[in-house]
């Protein structure tokens, strides 16, 4: 009579084929990505410094846009809102001369398409040099 119990083997996991497939992932999510750079928009930040500001000769060009999306230029009003006009109107005043500080002074209520031709002219023209500033009205400080 054989009192002893069964000899129980213990439980063996084996993590060889766990290992290769966590692998195989890996490698398969490191092929399979695209590392392409999308366009970049190029901000340069001011930076800081401890000289005194030095004043630019030069008088910026101020591009305005009303509420109503009426354009100005150096506080002239143009004949009418279309881009070649803005166009025309900038050329006039500045030539060919691109790499002055430009202004763009948008109003608080002004539409989003008005500002973002103006600033779509200027690139096309050029411009690199661009300042945007928002321009509330007194009510709506209150």
């Amino acid at each position: 009579m054989n009192l002893q119990g069964q000899r129980r083997e213990e439980p063996d996991v084996n993590l060889t084929s766990l290992i290769d497939v966590v692998l195989l992932l890996l490698v398969f999510f490191m092929v399979s990505t695209s590392f392409v750079k999308e366009a970049v928009l190029k901000v340069d930040l001011p930076e800081a410094s401890e000289q005194a500001a030095v004043s630019q000769a030069e008088e910026p060009l101020v591009i305005t846009v009303a509420a109503n999306g009426e354009l100005r230029v150096n506080d002239r009003e143009l004949v009418n809102n279309r881009p070649d006009t803005l166009r025309a109107a900038i050329t006039l005043t500045v030539g060919d001369e691109r790499d002055i500080q430009v202004l763009l002074r948008a109003d608080g209520k002004a539409s989003h398409q008005s500002v973002v031709t103006a600033m779509d002219v200027l690139g096309r023209m050029g411009f690199r040099r661009l300042s945007i500033a928002a321009v509330a009205t007194p009510e709506d400080s209150r």
